[in-house]
């Protein structure tokens, strides 16, 4: 039987704020000017499951796989949100060199940026959306021959609609298209030494805001 190594990578995202000038407006009036209100912010929490794969070399050596993940969200203002969130996805490999079964395991934490109005008396959102994250690919023990291990930085861009039923329940779809870069988990198993590619997912969502 073969064993298969679940490792995960844990990736630490900071942000760093300067402090103001004396001439630059102060926080609170800035806040006042975008008519952020902390009271009356919406949280909430959803998770998500879908399917993509990579495209590009990547994606000449592993398949469509399925995704899960959870995130937790703000809406400080009424157009614009943000998130934070991890994934899990499973992108089998698709090399005759190798025996069936294995796989590259992808886990991601990021932040997401999210703007879009609402319509249908305030119970339909289409939004767009852009941010960073960081992923780690880890290779089933099968295909450590010639697949390894992997840290790779990523930028999604997300098109996306939610619609609120009551309680604050939501359901939507989401599609993102994430641009990677330092990607070298295959350069072993390609022709040109090459593991270049980019990643599409596609995942329903559900989830509360409250």
């Amino acid at each position: 039987m073969k064993a298969r190594s679940w490792m995960g990578g844990v990736a630490l995202v900071s942000l760093c704020m300067s402090g103001a000038a004396l001439a630059a407006p102060s926080a609170e009036r800035v806040a006042e000017d975008l008519k952020f209100n902390e009271e009356t912010t919406q949280v909430g929490l959803d998770v998500r499951l879908g399917a993509g794969g990579l495209a590009g070399r990547g994606g000449d050596v592993t398949q469509v796989g399925p995704m899960v993940g959870i995130a937790a969200g703000a809406q400080p203002w009424r157009f614009l949100g943000v998130e934070a969130g991890v994934e899990g996805q499973r992108l089998p490999i698709d090399d005759p060199r190798i025996g069936e079964g294995e796989a590259m395991y992808r886990y991601n934490v990021g932040l997401l940026a999210k703007a879009g109005p609402l319509l249908a008396q305030d119970k339909l959102r289409p939004y767009v959306g852009v941010g960073a994250g960081v992923s780690y690919l880890n290779a089933t023990n099968g295909a450590e021959n010639l697949y390894r291990n992997d840290f790779i930085t990523e930028v999604p861009l997300a098109a996306g609609l939610d619609y609120r039923f009551g309680n604050g329940i939501f359901a939507g779809a989401r599609a993102s298209y994430r641009v990677l870069f330092g990607e070298e988990f295959a350069d072993a198993a390609t022709i040109d030494g090459d593991s270049g590619g980019n990643l599409l997912n596609i995942a329903a969502t559900v989830g509360g805001r409250f």
